[in-house]
C-alpha cells in the first residue's frame, strides 16, 4: 500500500489487528460480477422497463439510462479518487467518515444496512414464490414458499462463508446467464434492422424524445436500477493491487451497465415499434405481467423454450442480487465491529477470512424479517415483496443520499489532505456528480407515490424514516464511542 494511503488501519491504531480480510483475493472480473449482481440485470430490466416506458417518457426510455449513467460517471470519478487513499471494506461508511466526520459516517452506514437488509427481504419473497411454483410446475412437488426461501438463506450464509472467491465464481455463472439471454435478443434485434419500425434510433436517443412525457419518471426507473457500484470499493480490501483493480472495475461497471440497459431497453421498443411501444407496455402493466413487455418479443425470437428458460434465470437473478446483498451487510457489520462501533466479535473471521460472526448476524436478520409472513400464511408476493418493494424503494433513495454524502466527503476530504492536486477528479466531477445525484433524489421524492403504487399518506410515512434511520444511527455511534472511551479509560 502508498505511503500516503490513508487506510483505517493507518489512522487508528486501537483496531484489531486480526479482522483482516484476505488480501488478493478478487481482481476486475471478480469484482464486476459483485456489482452486476445487485443490479440483477433481467430483474432490473423486466420490472423497471415496463413502468418506465409506460409511465415514463415511452420510447425514450433508453436516453434515460445515458443519463443516468452519465450521473453515476460522474460520481465515480470522485469516488475512484478517494479509493486510492481510503481502502476499507465499509466503502461508503469510511469514505463520508473521513471527509464529514466519523458520526456522520456511521450514521450513513445505518442507513446502507437498512436499505441492503429490506432489500434483500423483498427479493427473498418474490425468490421464494418464483422457485415453489418452478419446482411444483416441473417436479410436481408442491412445498410452501418460506421451505425454499430458509433453504436458500442457508445456502447463502455457506457461500458468504467459503470466501469471497467462491461468491465470485457462483455469481460469474448466474450474471453471465442471465446477461446473455438478453444481450443475444438485443444484438440480434440490432443486426437484422430493429422491429415493424426499424431501429428508431431518433425515436429513442433524440432530444425531443428524450423529454417527452414524462421524463423525471423514467430518469428516476432509470437511476433505481443501476445503484450497486459501492461493491467495487467494498471489496477493496480484499482486491489484487486495489489502486489499480477498483478504478478499473468501477469504470468498467459503469459502462458495461449503462450500454447494457441503454441498447436492451432500446431493441426492446424498437421490437414492438416507437409507435406501439408506450401501449404494449401500459397493456402489460394492466394485465399484471408486467414482465410479458420484455419476455414477449424475446420469445417470438427464439421460440418457446424461452418462456420456460426466463423464470430460471429470474430466479437466479434474484439469488445473485441476494447473494451480494448478504456479502455488502456483513462486510459493513465486520467493518463496524473492527471500529468498535459494534460489539468486537462482529469482526471475527473463519479459515478462509471470510466474516463469519457478521454472515451469521446478517442472516438472523432476513430470518427475522421474513419468518413473520411465513406464521402469518401471508402471500409472499403481495405482502413480503410488496411491502417490502416500498420500503426497497426508499433504501434505493438512502443509498443515493449516500452517495450524495460521499461526493460532498471527497470534495472536502481533498481540500484538507492535499493528496490531490487534479481538480476535475476532487473538485469539479465530484460536485457535478452531487449535483446529479440531488436531482436523483429529487426526482423519487417528486414521484415517490407513484414509485411504491400507494397512498400520499404511505410516501409521506417512509420518506420521513429516512431521517429517523439516520439519526438513530449518529445516536447509537455517540452511545458507542461513549462506552468504548470510558472502557479504554
Amino acid at each position: 500500500m502508498d505511503s500516503q494511503t490513508v487506510s483505517r488501519h493507518a489512522t487508528e491504531p486501537d483496531a484489531p489487528t486480526a479482522g483482516t480480510l484476505k488480501p488478493n483475493a478478487l481482481g476486475v472480473l471478480g469484482i464486476l460480477f459483485f456489482v452486476l449482481s445487485a443490479q440483477a440485470p433481467l430483474t432490473g430490466i423486466a420490472g423497471a422497463a415496463p413502468i418506465a416506458v409506460a409511465l415514463g417518457n415511452g420510447p425514450g426510455v433508453p436516453a434515460a439510462y445515458l443519463v443516468a449513467g452519465l450521473v453515476i460517471l460522474l460520481f465515480s470519478v470522485g469516488f475512484v479518487a478517494m479509493g486510492r487513499h481510503v481502502v476499507d471494506a465499509g466503502a461508503f461508511y469510511t469514505y463520508i467518515g473521513k471527509g464529514l466526520g466519523r458520526t456522520t459516517g456511521t450514521g450513513s452506514a445505518g442507513l446502507a444496512l437498512f436499505a441492503y437488509c429490506t432489500i434483500q427481504a423483498a427479493m427473498y419473497g418474490l425468490y421464494g414464490a418464483i422457485v415453489s411454483g418452478l419446482v411444483a410446475t416441473h417436479t410436481g412437488l408442491d412445498l410452501p414458499w418460506w421451505v425454499w426461501t430458509l433453504a436458500t438463506m442457508a445456502v447463502v450464509q455457506a457461500l458468504g462463508a467459503a470466501g469471497v472467491e467462491m461468491g465470485a465464481k457462483v455469481l460469474a455463472v448466474f450474471v453471465l446467464a442471465e446477461f446473455s439471454i438478453l444481450s443475444v435478443f438485443a444484438l440480434v434485434t440490432l443486426f437484422k434492422g430493429g422491429g415493424p419500425e426499424g431501429l428508431g434510433l431518433a425515436d429513442s436517443f433524440s432530444p425531443s424524445a428524450a423529454l417527452d412525457g414524462a421524463p423525471g419518471v423514467a430518469v428516476m426507473f432509470a437511476v433505481a436500477s443501476m445503484f450497486g457500484f459501492e461493491a467495487t470499493a467494498i471489496y477493496g480490501e480484499e482486491a489484487r493491487e486495489p489502486r489499480k483493480t477498483v478504478p478499473r472495475a468501477t469504470y468498467l461497471a459503469v459502462v458495461v451497465v449503462t450500454g447494457f440497459f441503454a441498447l436492451v431497453s432500446w431493441m426492446l421498443i424498437s421490437s414492438y415499434g416507437a409507435s406501439e411501444a408506450t401501449a404494449a407496455a401500459g397493456k402489460a402493466l394492466e394485465s399484471g405481467d408486467g414482465a410479458g413487455f420484455v419476455f414477449a418479443p424475446i420469445a417470438a425470437d427464439f421460440g418457446g423454450w424461452v418462456g420456460d428458460v426466463l423464470p430460471v434465470l429470474l430466479a437466479t437473478s434474484l439469488f445473485a442480487g441476494i447473494l451480494t446483498f448478504h456479502n455488502s451487510a456483513n462486510r459493513y457489520l465486520f467493518s463496524l465491529g473492527r471500529d468498535r462501533l459494534l460489539p468486537l466479535r462482529l469482526c471475527r473471521l473463519n479459515r478462509r477470512h471470510a466474516p463469519w460472526t457478521a454472515g451469521c448476524v446478517q442472516t438472523v436478520l432476513a430470518v427475522l424479517l421474513v419468518v413473520p409472513f411465513a406464521l402469518a400464511g401471508k402471500d409472499p408476493v403481495l405482502t413480503l415483496f410488496s411491502w417490502f418493494s416500498g420500503v426497497a424503494v426508499l433504501a434505493m433513495m438512502l443509498l443515493y443520499l449516500l452517495y450524495l454524502l460521499t461526493s460532498v466527503s471527497v470534495v472536502v476530504f481533498f481540500r484538507r489532505a492535499r493528496l490531490d492536486a487534479r481538480l476535475w477528479n476532487t473538485l469539479i466531477a465530484p460536485a457535478l456528480g452531487a449535483l446529479g445525484i440531488a436531482g436523483a433524489i429529487w426526482l423519487i421524492l417528486a414521484n415517490f407515490t407513484t414509485l411504491i403504487g400507494g397512498e400520499r399518506t404511505t410516501a409521506l410515512w417512509l420518506t420521513l424514516s429516512v431521517p429517523v434511520v439516520m439519526a438513530l444511527g449518529l445516536v447509537a455511534a455517540r452511545v458507542r464511542g461513549r462506552a468504548v472511551a470510558a472502557a479504554d479509560g
